[in-house]
């Protein structure tokens, strides 16, 4: 509670200003509104958003938690992460979760989130690497090569062509005993959390920049058949709804 509240007083506080413009420069870069950001458009966005990315931690820490409970990455040794942003998830594995002798790969199409990220996991030497992409697949990974393919905050931006293109592109990446592991925005789960959800879907319609281009979106029916979901719960946290999956491949 006191993380949370330290976090909303640093939103409104010594870094107000500089989000006030963001959010200027967001609503009069909201063109074609209602739809889903291109990933030309997302890398924009998100090279400005930059380290304010990471004041999202009241709502995304329960969540991300939950996912880190999950996943059994002490047994991981490839970990790949689509979107990786800042680098804040590869650190926390790198030092924490994973075994010493494994290795991570984040992907962004975001400039400046590539040069946040890979400052950030310098200290793990050759373990870790960060990569820009465009955004499209194919993804600069090999088949079978990963044992877990991380998306965190990633699904919930993608429109419902890339995110099923990306789903697939997973499939490739990873090993038949892997893991995908996707944390995203889901619609409201609880009366409050409905009437944001509908507030925040409100400002994604006119302008999706405002919002990160991001948007609730039920993550289970884009798997489909060919995944099986060995860990969903959705968890509501300062009246945003995450939803947060463990998945592995199924059949063939």
């Amino acid at each position: 509670m006191a993380a949370a509240a330290e976090n909303e007083v640093r939103t409104h506080g010594a870094g107000g200003t500089a989000a006030a413009r963001f959010a200027r420069s967001a609503w009069n870069h909201g063109r074609m509104a209602g739809s889903a950001l291109s990933p030309e458009r997302a890398a924009r966005v998100y090279d400005r958003i930059g380290k304010f990315q990471d004041w999202q931690g009241f709502y995304e820490g329960p969540a991300i938690r939950d996912l880190m409970a999950h996943a059994e990455f002490a047994s991981a040794h490839r970990v790949v992460e689509l979107g990786c942003g800042t680098g804040a998830m590869a650190a926390e594995l790198l030092s924490r979760r994973l075994p010493r002798d494994a290795t991570y790969l984040g992907l962004d199409v975001s400039s400046r989130m590539v040069g946040i990220a890979s400052s950030r996991v310098s200290a793990f030497g050759e373990r870790a690497s960060v990569r820009r992409i465009s955004g499209r697949p194919p993804l600069p990974v090999g088949d079978t090569t990963a044992d877990r393919f991380v998306a965190v905050y990633v699904f919930d931006l993608l429109s419902h062509e890339l995110a099923a293109a990306m789903i697939e592109e997973a499939r490739r990446v990873l090993t038949p005993e892997g893991r995908l592991c996707l944390v995203s925005l889901a619609p409201g789960a609880t009366a409050a959390s409905r009437m944001l959800c509908a507030a925040w879907n409100g400002v994604w319609r006119r302008a999706p920049s405002l919002v990160g281009g991001c948007r609730p979106v039920d993550l289970r029916p884009r798997l489909g058949p060919r995944w099986r979901v060995d860990h969903g719960r959705t968890i509501t946290a300062w009246g945003v709804t995450s939803q947060v999956i463990v998945a592995a491949r199924a059949g063939v």
